[in-house]
């Protein structure tokens, strides 16, 4: 069964050829501007809408505890199956609430959410920018990229810039460490990518 997350509507019928797609580009090559920030001792990572776990998989073997939550079954199964080989805890959550997750009380030093934030409408980016913020460990950073251009047929997207986007996390606690604009790396032409780095300060005692 496909997900019923509205964000999600179109990928569980393609997950084979989206998973595909996704495993073509390498982690690095997709967060090569923002790689500086990435810590290098391992440390508890959370990918968001991970897809078919390839950021997940490749900081799972760098030696980070890696969860990768997935709202298409589809998608999930095709991660599981492909990264069987790696230790990657696979949740089927999904924003602007992520409840299951956060009913666990765990905090992570890191964050990834790839071309996730645009399945969002307003007030979903609220309501998920204080789960991220809750879900951040004092320090962490959210690493996401946001997408600019034409919205594909069956799909539920929102063009959501870079400044909104900064904007709304700073009423969270979380401040943007690096903005960059970039090309899209599957060569649509009408397409754009804004990439974000937001760390959570720490509370003030």
């Amino acid at each position: 069964m496909s997900s019923t997350v509205p964000g999600a509507a179109g990928y569980g019928a393609n997950a084979s050829v989206l998973a595909s797609q996704y495993e073509s580009i390498t982690c690095a090559e997709v967060y090569r501007d923002l790689l500086h920030l990435f810590p290098v001792q391992p440390c508890a990572v959370l990918d968001i809408g991970a897809g078919s776990g390839r950021d997940a998989a490749e900081l799972a073997r760098r030696g980070h505890q890696v969860v990768a939550v997935e709202p298409t079954a589809e998608l999930r199964s095709e991660g599981q199956q492909i990264h069987r080989a790696l230790p990657i805890e696979w949740i089927d959550d999904h924003l602007p609430t992520l409840g299951a997750l956060r009913r666990t009380n765990r905090r992570f030093e890191v964050i990834l959410l790839t071309a996730v934030w645009m399945h969002l409408d307003q007030g979903e980016r609220h309501a998920a920018m204080e789960a991220l913020a809750e879900l951040t460990a004092d320090g962490g950073e959210i690493f996401m990229s946001l997408r600019h251009g034409p919205i594909p047929e069956g799909r539920r997207m929102f063009d959501v810039s870079a400044e909104d986007t900064v904007r709304l996390a700073a009423r969270y606690g979380l401040r943007c460490d690096c903005e960059v604009e970039r090309e899209d790396m599957l060569g649509r032409s009408d397409v754009k990518w804004s990439f974000l780095a937001l760390r959570k300060q720490a509370a003030s005692k």
